[in-house]
């Protein structure tokens, strides 16, 4: 007997965790400032890109793309808002939630390739120095730093009380930094001819840009797999659910994320034969109390069987 999907649906449910800070941090943030905000950093990555190139920074370009990262997330971001605002229908019957995990696989992989370009490139001026013009660096930098700051002032003042925005902050400081570095190496370079440095900050971000994008990419592969959410036991939760005094057994439990911030959970659970009828709707209440406020999943389904129904071993869901 079948009593699966009871008692939910697919609206904001908290997903086990909590994680998925950026974008739940983007939540509540209007559109309007959103847009605005990918304005600012696509108009500064084309700055830094373009006055790195014709000034011979590296550094500066490794910059920019670092800065196109943070773009190209806002417009995964803002895109993946809006379809998700059209809601579940007959066709997509979970939504639209994953059309931000695609836009990130993109994303992900075009500052991959960028990374590793930058690395290629920062090598062959350590070999081989290339004149700059470290006024237009310095003056390019300088511009980029304002602008991180002025976006970390804004994201602090909003983010008061929400832990989500404050690590958003932190984000942005790590930009800010980005572009600090860039500033003291056109420095070194023009006031001690250290050319070398330029190239160091270059896979000092190109390491930066690596790192991040492959640890997102770990992420956003994870959830597409429908792998467990981290941090959550499925021996811990199968003993959680067996604990019940009308639980016999619980096996063929699976829980996957549907995005960041949604999980789901299936399993097949086996009563007592003592159990009437009249009280395996109260079981299934119970169960699923227990998964929402312990773990977090809200969305369940849970198929019920008795002790003497055959389930044969190795049966998927």
């Amino acid at each position: 007997m079948s009593l699966g999907h009871g008692g939910h649906g697919h609206g904001a449910h908290a997903g086990h965790g909590g994680h998925g800070h950026d974008h739940a941090a983007l939540q509540t943030v209007s559109d309007r400032r959103l847009l605005w905000t990918i304005v600012i950093n696509a108009g500064l990555t084309v700055v830094e890109v373009v006055v790195g190139l014709a000034a011979g920074s590296l550094a500066l370009v490794a910059d920019g793309v670092h800065n196109l990262g943070d773009a190209g997330a806002l417009v995964i971001a803002y895109a993946a808002r809006r379809i998700a605002r059209r809601g579940a229908d007959k066709r997509y019957t979970f939504g639209y939630r994953r059309a931000e995990l695609i836009g990130a696989m993109i994303n992900l992989s075009m500052l991959l390739v960028l990374g590793a370009y930058l690395v290629f490139e920062a090598v062959e001026r350590l070999v081989s120095p290339a004149p700059m013009q470290t006024g237009w660096v310095m003056a390019a930098a300088g511009l980029a730093l304002v602008v991180d700051l002025a976006t970390a002032a804004l994201l602090w003042a909003m983010g008061r009380g929400s832990l989500n925005l404050r690590a958003a902050f932190l984000h942005n400081l790590t930009d800010a930094a980005g572009s600090v570095a860039v500033l003291l190496g056109a420095g070194a370079v023009a006031l001690w001819g250290w050319t070398a440095v330029d190239p160091l900050v270059t896979l000092l971000l190109a390491a930066l840009i690596l790192w991040s994008a492959l640890s997102l990419l770990r992420k956003t592969a994870r959830i597409l797999m429908e792998a467990a959410p981290p941090g959550l036991s499925m021996d811990e939760v199968a003993a959680a659910l067996s604990a019940d005094h009308d639980v016999v057994d619980v096996h063929h439990l699976h829980a996957w994320e549907l995005d960041e911030q949604h999980t789901a959970l299936e399993a097949h659970v086996t009563l007592s034969d003592s159990v009437l009828m009249c009280h395996v709707a109260e079981i299934k209440v119970r169960l699923k109390a227990l998964l929402a406020d312990r773990y977090g999943i809200e969305h369940s389904t849970l198929e019920f069987e008795t002790e003497t129904e055959d389930c044969p071993p190795g049966h998927l869901c």
